[in-house]
């Protein structure tokens, strides 16, 4: 079953994603979304119980992609049918869930912590590199994935020494990622961490506000 998800909350992933050849868009767009489900699965959960076991569930929802056909659930189904294909295993999918699950642990959370989720969910990065071809294992392209993963958490998490600590470990992981032009093939999952970059830097603006997007065409042109 071929499904089309809908474009995705946040207008900059999208615009990222746009940068991409057309038969890998679809492919992004199924992996923001399954790192937006799961984030969503932490938010909305009535408790830290709650919350695991609905991460469980995706995980072994995700693993089972390698083994048998997708269910009729939306976002599986797209999965299946657009990043399996390009050699992205379900079992590294379910990974993801790795680092989501990391925050069920009371705030502040430790350094540990904070790199164990950054790890998990930053991963989305070197799974994205792969299916657009590129290098998945790029020194960069982990990097980048962790910090970028780390300035999220720190731009909405309510602790704020858990905010100070994430910005602290995002910090040299960005700037070591940037440290080189990055591929043209890259460049769809760069443009995201440069804006991670920015915010870091204190130059915040509203989600898709002009100086964003030229910060994002500029990686585009030059890998910078």
């Amino acid at each position: 079953m071929n499904m089309v998800l809908p474009p995705l909350a946040d207008p900059e992933i999208e615009l990222a994603i746009s940068y991409a050849p057309p038969t890998r868009r679809a492919g992004l767009r199924a992996l923001w979304t399954l790192d937006a489900q799961l984030g969503a699965t932490l938010r909305n959960a009535s408790d830290p119980m709650v919350a695991r076991l609905r991460l469980t569930w995706w995980y072994e929802a995700l693993g089972r992609l390698d083994i048998a056909p997708a269910p009729r659930q939306p976002l599986l189904a797209a999965l299946a049918a657009d990043v399996l294909p390009q050699g992205v295993s379900g079992a590294a999918l379910a990974g993801m869930t790795d680092g989501w699950e990391a925050l069920l642990v009371p705030d502040p959370l430790g350094d540990d912590t904070l790199m164990a989720y950054a790890h998990g969910r930053g991963a989305l990065f070197s799974l994205a590199a792969g299916l657009l071809g590129a290098d998945p294992v790029a020194t960069a392209v982990a990097k980048a994935g962790q910090g970028w993963a780390l300035a999220d958490l720190a731009a909405h998490v309510r602790d704020a020494q858990t905010a100070a600590q994430a910005r602290a470990r995002a910090e040299p992981l960005l700037a070591a990622a940037f440290e080189r032009r990055w591929p043209v093939a890259m460049r769809p999952i760069g443009a995201v961490a440069v804006l991670a970059r920015r915010d870091l830097g204190g130059k915040r603006a509203a989600r898709g506000a002009p100086m964003r997007v030229l910060r994002m065409l500029r990686h585009r042109i030059i890998g910078r």
